[in-house]
């Protein structure tokens, strides 16, 4: 094993970045007024599985679909986008027939664990040892499931006009995450 302190911390901070849980706390709430009960550790261990998942076998889904990283980051682009746009003109783009749970999707797949990530860690993957991204990928799994455990707190302490400005500010931050990892990915495939 080869745990390095250092790679650990690099490793942890960009994923929480990108996974930016606590920008997502007004669509997770969001979510709870729809379909009630969130189940924090379910989602919890579906994101850290499919992290995890997608760090040592997601080049070889890729390919073996014929998707290149640059596409699939550019597909989750449009789902960021959406989920955007839903938070920012207060629409309903994601529905189900049924919702009863939202914790696989969309808050497994692809808030936490989506496109942003999983490139990410593609990248990470070329520069860190496994072990190290291993470790940075639990500690955020973990902040992840304190933060999807508590949103009701943070609902009740921010009330709803606290949560409707933060909805429409993160909207707009989760906005420009899908222009850039748009137009970065984009860019990349026009030019090849």
């Amino acid at each position: 094993m080869n745990f390095n302190l250092s790679e650990i911390l690099s490793v942890t901070m960009v994923l929480f970045a990108v996974i930016d849980i606590l920008g997502s706390i007004p669509i997770i709430v969001g979510l709870r007024e729809k379909v009630g009960h969130i189940q924090s550790e379910k989602a919890s261990v579906v994101a850290f599985v499919i992290m995890v998942a997608f760090l040592f076998f997601g080049n070889k889904i890729l390919r073996l679909l014929g998707v290149d990283v640059n596409s699939f980051a550019v597909a989750g682009s449009f789902v960021i986008f959406f989920l955007a746009l839903e938070m920012v003109l207060g629409l309903s783009l994601f529905r189900e027939e049924t919702p009863t749970s939202a914790s696989i999707v969309p808050i497994a797949f692809p808030l936490i664990a989506g496109a942003g990530t999983l490139t990410s860690l593609l990248s990470l993957r070329a520069e860190y040892a496994l072990e190290n991204i291993i470790v940075g990928i639990l500690i955020n799994v973990l902040l992840v499931y304190l933060v999807l455990k508590n949103t009701e707190r943070f609902g009740k302490w921010l009330g709803p006009g606290g949560i409707s400005i933060l909805r429409k500010v993160f909207g707009v931050v989760l906005l420009a995450i899908a222009v850039k990892l748009f137009t970065a990915n984009i860019q990349q495939l026009l030019a090849s």
